[in-house]
């Protein structure tokens, strides 16, 4: 009985018959590949040597340079706020004091990003000590206006 010889990495061989040899072409017509070899006849193609840029288009304008070119710029170091209303606010109770920690437990800020940021849009009734990395002018005076604080944090 014959034993058959372990598997292992370095002596791993494809069924007999799995694998092509490729066609060796410009090997005369005994082989199949002769004449032109595959490549047509005539033309830039047909050349020995030859060869064209990636995204030439035979002289036409390429595609690269038919689409516009995009403007402006990211900036690296941009603060991106997580924003909140004023008239979001007024879930809030009086003299309550409103920090980032307190928005997000009222899931108004789901992620702080670079800060909070407080806008001026709607109205506010309650007054409120409000505190966030940043506010609007209209937002400060709104808060300001009710009796509330608009306290700036530092640092995002």
């Amino acid at each position: 009985m014959e034993s058959k010889e372990e598997i292992r990495l370095h002596n791993l061989k494809p069924a007999p018959d799995s694998r092509k040899a490729r066609k060796r072409v410009g090997r005369g017509p005994g082989a199949g590949g002769g004449g032109t070899a595959g490549r047509g006849h005539k033309g830039q193609n047909a050349r020995s040597g030859s060869k064209r840029k990636p995204g030439f288009e035979g002289g036409q304008m390429p595609l690269v340079r038919r689409i516009p070119k995009l403007g402006g710029f990211t900036p690296r170091k941009r603060t991106v706020y997580a924003l909140v209303n004023v008239y979001q606010l007024e879930r809030f109770t009086a003299d309550d004091v409103v920090d980032p920690a307190a928005l997000a437990g009222a899931g108004l800020v789901k992620k702080e990003r670079g800060g909070v940021k407080i806008l001026g849009g709607g109205e506010l009734s309650t007054s409120l000590t409000v505190k966030a990395h940043a506010f609007t002018r209209s937002a400060r005076e709104k808060i300001e206006a009710v009796g509330g604080k608009a306290e700036v944090i530092l640092g995002a």
